[in-house]
């Protein structure tokens, strides 16, 4: 029912900057906490960042602190994510989730987008 469509994705050099766009549509999606996710190969998905469904409330993983900003536009049901400072570690596919609770986004749970793809070159 929810269907979350990611853009933005691309290749950029290290230091350089990229902003990921997820738009949202369905019943209740602007009361959906929203995030992204991010699988690099070979690995794990990982968590990256969420941001609840009033924009009040944010989390992020250790790794992309200070340089991620996660931010939504309930009037767009659009969450972007801001990416300064690059890392060649930073390359990976990202995802876009959304769910009605903040943890279940946390956890990996409720629904996903196709993902796109982001590779930071040295």
């Amino acid at each position: 029912q929810v269907q979350l469509v990611e853009s933005g994705g691309g290749l950029v050099q290290a230091g350089g900057s990229l902003r990921l766009s997820c738009a949202a549509s369905g019943r209740t999606v602007s009361r959906y906490a929203m995030g992204w996710f991010r699988q690099a190969a070979g690995k794990e998905r990982e968590f990256v960042a969420v941001v609840s469904w009033s924009g009040g409330t944010r989390t992020y993983a250790d790794s992309v602190k200070g340089r991620f900003t996660i931010s939504r536009d309930n009037g767009k049901n659009t969450v972007y994510l801001q990416m300064n400072t690059l890392l060649p570690e930073d390359t990976a596919v990202y995802y876009c989730a959304a769910d009605e609770y903040y943890n279940a986004v946390i956890r990996g749970d409720g629904y996903w987008g196709q993902g796109t793809q982001v590779t930071v070159s040295s």
